[in-house]
Parts: structure tokens; C-alpha cells; sequence
């Protein structure tokens, strides 16, 4: 347990360093610093040591050199309780260094910038702090190292009460946030490396070997998947614009694992969608999905594809609300509203409403799927590339006696989009730009074309399908013929596609082959 005689400080971030130095030299401790940071401590007439006058040598090499010395290292590594070390720092004139308050170089915050250089990202990978904070967190039984300035008035009120020492508890769990601080440096660093497409003319590794990621607490979570749970929510580091996790709560409580479980679902959906769209999510499924240049027509028409399913459930829009949506929403309980924005008016219209939560997004700038996508397993992580389709439209052919129309291409282009976000086996009934069945995470194929002709209620005649995968057997496009299903998109690829073709020419139903998968399990 440390008895804090001799602090050194250098921080990137300065929120509040002033008081913490004030505190310690009114403590009578010896503070000793480095550049901006002793600019700004000295400035306030606070007692305090350039590390220059420590190590006698020079801050050099434009700085990248300043607390790399045996002066500055020795009386923080020391171990007090082995007499030899004492000893060497005594021959060596080394004075122990009890505290380390030390933040990095603002590394994430750089690269985020637009129009950074290689360069400029380069020079803000700290050298000289990292060193010192690893080398105070391994010596930390007898050194305590404080690396988040919210830790600062904890850790002085603890010296203040014991006589001047930070506890063996403290210091430990002070030790561990350190090395969880540097490791998350160095994942932000090697992030940024690894999403270099090219350097020197080799291309970057996909799929490395080791593979490190770094994520911040945003919020303690009401709960789990289930109330027994417990969760919360972590945000990376350089989230992408249009994050969830970044995302404005402009009204209602806390937020549950299942609503943003839900609203990533409702939103990345919503953004399938160049013009005004409504996504009802429910249970991780769309179950109403629709576009129209009025954003209150979008939402009633999702709404009427299973208004049911709608009651309880989790609403996305690429689009402002206005106040004609927010009235056609306020009568239906919706668990959370997620949207780019809200006009005056509506959010009281929303809040005196059903609307349980409503969220402000922040539209996406470029891919909004940067990087890989991740699920955990248990002892493990699978890793892979998003989703993406450019819907290249042109190089979907047709295998039927019949052509699809130009009406019925429009809404089986909407209905493949829709099926990328439905769990599989995913069959998409649409017309008119909108979901008019949905059915969703079965275990046979054609259970789910059957699910999706109740859900329509007979407003499938004259429908097309979508289809996340081929139809293994011809009994799916069976049943949507049953149902009025006069247009098919599916990937193709089946044993049996001939038979399924065939069932297709039997009932004048006009089937286009993508070539591309979306299964979503």
C-alpha cells in the first residue's frame, strides 16, 4: 500500500487535473510533470517539477522522447519491499514516484477527424505513456496509477482518510483499469492499421490472426433478454454514423436488451430504402414494412400487413416524423420509436401518446457497415463480412415461360430487400411496396409460405414472393400459387429447381433466380 510522497502527471485529457495537482501539493506531495500538462499546473501557481529537471536530460525528438528514463522509470518500478532495489535507486540519486496519473494521446479522436493524415495518426500513438502506466500498473502494490480522471476525487478522499495511503484494494483495481486502458489504446491503433485497404502495395489480412476488439459502456440495461438477466450496452470505439449506440433517447425510460435488439433490427431494415419507409419489428422480425412518399401512408400500410404482431412492438423510420405520422402512431402501443429526426409537434403528440421510447438516429454517412460483423459463441466468436447487396437488378434472370412486369419487378425488388432482414426460412409476401405477409424463422420452407398466406388474410392475391433461399421442393410455390402469388424471386440453386420451375410455368407464375443467398439465422 502506497504512501503518496511524489506523484508524476501527464495527462492527455485535462478535465480536472488542476484541482487533483492543487489537492495532492496542499497534501504536501512532490508533483512532477511534463509538458502541456505542467504548463497548465504551473500556471495556477501550484508547486511543481518539470520531468526535465528530473532526469536531467532535454524533452527530444519533437517530444517523443520526454519520461523514457531510468530516473523517471526506476522510482516507479522499484519494489519497495526488496532492500537491493532501494538500495540501487539510493546509488543511482532515484526518488520513488508513489503516483501515476497518466492519459493517453487522444489517438481515437484523431482518426475520427476528417481528412486526418497517416501522418497526424501516426504521431498520436503514445509511446512515453503507455510505458509508464504498464510499468505503475505492474508495480501497483506498491505505486498507484490513475488513468480516468472520474477515479481523481475517489483516490483523494481515500489519501485524505488513511493517513496518506491508497489501499491494496485500490490499487489493484486501479492497476487492472490501467492495463484495460493501454489494451484498449492498442485495439483502437491496431484498428486503425488493419482498415488500411493497401500499404506498400500488400493488402490488409481480412481475418488476422489474433483478433482484439475494444468497446465503452454506454448504459446499464433494465435487463437482459429477460428480467432475471442482467446487461448493458457497450459502444465501440469509432462507431459508424447511424450506430444505435450512439443514438439520442429524446423521451421514456430505460432501455431493455430486447428493445435494441429490436430497434438494430427495425432500423438497419429501414435503411434498405432510398424513399420514406416504415419497418415494424417484433421479436427481431419485421412483421409490417412498407414505402410510400408519405411517410403516415408507409406507416399505415406496414401496420395493416399484421396488426396484431404491430401491438407491443419496435418502429423505425428512414425519415423525419411528422405531425401526420405521429397522430396515426399515437394510438397504437409501441415499445420504442427509432428515426432520424422529428419535426416540432410531434414528439408531444408521440409522448402523450403509446410511445413508450423514442430515439433520435443520426443519418448515416457512407458504407454504414464498416469493419465485420460478430457473434459470440460460447468460447468463442464467429466473424464475418456484413451482408451487403448491391441489388444488381440487371443480372437476375429469368427461368419462366412468363416475364415478371415492370409493376411486379418494383415490388419483388422490395420484397427480396425486405427478406435480408426476416429470420430463415424467410418468405416476404408483398404488393404495392409493402408487406402484405410475413413468414419468418421456420424450419421447413414451405411452413413459412404458409405462415405468410394467413398473415395476408387474402390480400396475397396477386402478390409476389420473396424467398431468402431456393424452394428445396415445388410444394412452397404450391402453396403460393393457393395463395394468388403471381411473381417469385429466390436465389435458385436447388436440386430440384427444374420441378420447381416447372410448378411455376403450371400456375403462370413468373420466377426470377438472384444468384445470392440471405439467409439470417
Amino acid at each position: 500500500m502506497p504512501k503518496i510522497s511524489r506523484a508524476l502527471i501527464s495527462v492527455s485529457d485535462k478535465t480536472d487535473i488542476v484541482w487533483l495537482a492543487r489537492e495532492l501539493d496542499e497534501m504536501g506531495v512532490e508533483l512532477i510533470s511534463t509538458g502541456g500538462t505542467y504548463k497548465i499546473i504551473s500556471a495556477e501557481d501550484i508547486k511543481v517539477v518539470p520531468v526535465a529537471e528530473v532526469t536531467e536530460f532535454p524533452e527530444m525528438l519533437d517530444g517523443r522522447v520526454k519520461t523514457l528514463h531510468p530516473k523517471v522509470h526506476g522510482g516507479i518500478l522499484a519494489d519497495r519491499s526488496k532492500p537491493d532495489h532501494m538500495r540501487q535507486l539510493e546509488y543511482q540519486k532515484i526518488t520513488p514516484i508513489d503516483m501515476v496519473v497518466v492519459n493517453l494521446y487522444p489517438f481515437a479522436e484523431t482518426v475520427a477527424r476528417e481528412g486526418v493524415t497517416r501522418d497526424e495518426a501516426i504521431e498520436q500513438i503514445d509511446i512515453g505513456g503507455p510505458t509508464m502506466v504498464r510499468a505503475a500498473a505492474k508495480n501497483h502494490a506498491h505505486v498507484a496509477v490513475v488513468v480516468n480522471p472520474e477515479r481523481y476525487r475517489q483516490v483523494i478522499e481515500e489519501i485524505k482518510n488513511n493517513n496518506g495511503v491508497v489501499s491494496e484494494v485500490t490499487c489493484r483495481e486501479l492497476a487492472r483499469e490501467a492495463f484495460a486502458h493501454t489494451a484498449e489504446y492498442d485495439t483502437m491503433i491496431s484498428g486503425y492499421l488493419a482498415e488500411e485497404e493497401e500499404v506498400d502495395g500488400v493488402e490488409q489480412d481480412d481475418f488476422p490472426s489474433a483478433l482484439s476488439l475494444s468497446f465503452h459502456k454506454v448504459a446499464e440495461l433494465r435487463y437482459g433478454e429477460n428480467p432475471h438477466q442482467i446487461a448493458a450496452l457497450y459502444r465501440e470505439q469509432r462507431p459508424s454514423s447511424g450506430s444505435l449506440a450512439s443514438a439520442k433517447q429524446m423521451a421514456g425510460g430505460a432501455l431493455s436488451f430486447n428493445n435494441i435488439l429490436d430497434g438494430e433490427a427495425a432500423w438497419q431494415c429501414s435503411l434498405e430504402f432510398d424513399e420514406p419507409a416504415c419497418v415494424i419489428i417484433k421479436h427481431n422480425n419485421p412483421c409490417g414494412v412498407a414505402v410510400d412518399d408519405n411517410l403516415a401512408v408507409a406507416y399505415t400500410k406496414a401496420f395493416d400487413c399484421d396488426p396484431v404482431s404491430a401491438y407491443g412492438s419496435v418502429i423505425a423510420f428512414n425519415r423525419k416524423v411528422d405531425v401526420a405520422t405521429a397522430k396515426e402512431l399515437a394510438d397504437n402501443f409501441v415499445e420504442l420509436l427509432l428515426a432520424p429526426g422529428y419535426e416540432p409537434g410531434s414528439l408531444e403528440i408521440l409522448t402523450g401518446g403509446k410511445v413508450l421510447r423514442v430515439l433520435e438516429m443520426q443519418t448515416h454517412e457512407g458504407p454504414y457497415y464498416p469493419g465485420k460483423d460478430a457473434r459470440r459463441i460460447h468460447g468463442g466468436i464467429l466473424v464475418q463480412d456484413y451482408d451487403t447487396d448491391e441489388y444488381d437488378v440487371e443480372s437476375w434472370r429469368c427461368v419462366t415461360h412468363d416475364e415478371p412486369t415492370d409493376e411486379q419487378k418494383c415490388d419483388l425488388l422490395f420484397a427480396w430487400r425486405v427478406a435480408k432482414h426476416v429470420k430463415s426460412n424467410a418468405i416476404v409476401f408483398a404488393h404495392n411496396n409493402a408487406t402484405v405477409g410475413v413468414g419468418a424463422g421456420q424450419m421447413s420452407r414451405v411452413d413459412s409460405v404458409m405462415i405468410a398466406a394467413e398473415k395476408s388474410k387474402g390480400r396475397s392475391a396477386g402478390a409476389v414472393l420473396g424467398s431468402d433461399a431456393f424452394f428445396p421442393f415445388p410444394d412452397g410455390v404450391e402453396r403460393a400459387a393457393a395463395a394468388g402469388i403471381r411473381a417469385i424471386v429466390q436465389p435458385g440453386g436447388s436440386k430440384n429447381d427444374d420441378e420447381v420451375i416447372a410448378t411455376c410455368d403450371r400456375h403462370g407464375i413468373a420466377m426470377l433466380f438472384t444468384g445470392k443467398r440471405h439467409f439470417r439465422h
